[in-house]
């Protein structure tokens, strides 16, 4: 059995990859059923940044991992209004956030209420930064195929 009932996790999911994947396995792993909130794009700018790929379709992508039970878009960043909406029992979160300001507010908040932070190590290798950056250079002109 399962540690968990419910579980939640947000993201952007642009440019969909294997550090996204092994995210969603990992929360799936250890809850029953795993809602995901995939960013909306005018929310993609709290990273400074405009997705590459349509919410819709990123939206698409991740309904059809079959480590996901339900996607919904994330159009604020407020969790505890996302748990009031969806009673998750414990959040997935990338361990690039654990310590700061933020999300120590978060995992007071969210003690109070039962609910557990899960934090996962972020995965080396491919990331959206990287091949964002990729593509920057290509479309400078800066990598030239053979």
């Amino acid at each position: 059995m399962k540690r968990h009932k419910v579980g939640y996790t947000t993201g952007v999911y642009d440019m969909f990859h294997v550090g996204h994947l092994n995210l969603l396995k990992r929360a799936k792993e250890q809850c029953d059923f795993l809602i995901v909130g995939v960013t909306s794009d005018e929310l993609v700018s709290y990273k400074n940044k405009k997705a590459i790929i349509p919410h819709q379709e990123r939206m698409e992508i991740v309904e059809s991992i079959s480590y996901v039970d339900m996607v919904v878009p994330q159009i604020h960043m407020d969790k505890m209004e996302a748990w009031e909406k969806y009673s998750f029992d414990v959040m997935f979160v990338g361990d690039d956030w654990k310590g700061t300001e933020k999300w120590n507010k978060f995992e007071d908040d969210f003690r109070k209420v039962g609910v557990e932070i899960v934090y996962f190590p972020y995965t080396k290798g491919t990331s959206s930064s990287m091949l964002r950056e990729v593509l920057s250079k290509i479309s400078a002109g800066a990598v030239v195929s053979g």
